[in-house]
């Protein structure tokens, strides 16, 4: 009979984890992406031109005006510290909710009350 009990606390603390889990996976995966990402659109869209070093043959190689590696440096780690903070406010937020009420052991069906 207590493996029964055992089984369900488990089962009940793996459910409710699990939602933990997956955002874990989903805010490692955006870490991931987000600076990487920024980085490469910000300079060249957001910084292109910005740069200033940059002559005649660069446009002719590349087709388009470099930007400014520095600035897309630095919106990439914004991205990142943005991404770290949503993920402790979640956790925080997460943490604070009340866990589900569980019954206590004494109050479990078994065969012999039913």
């Amino acid at each position: 009979m207590s493996e029964h009990v055992a089984v369900s606390k488990v089962n009940a603390q793996t459910a409710e984890h699990g939602g933990a889990l997956g955002k874990l996976v989903a805010f490692s995966l955006t870490l991931a992406i987000a600076p990487i990402s920024s980085y490469f659109i910000s300079e060249r869209y957001l910084w292109a031109g910005q740069s200033g070093d940059y002559s005649s043959e660069d446009l002719y190689v590349s087709n388009r005006i470099p930007g400014n590696s520095t600035y897309a440096a630095i919106t990439a780690i914004v991205a990142a510290n943005v991404v770290l903070v949503a993920y402790i406010i979640v956790s925080v937020r997460d943490d604070k909710q009340e866990p589900a009420p569980v019954a206590p052991a004494g109050e479990l069906e078994s065969k012999k009350t039913k």
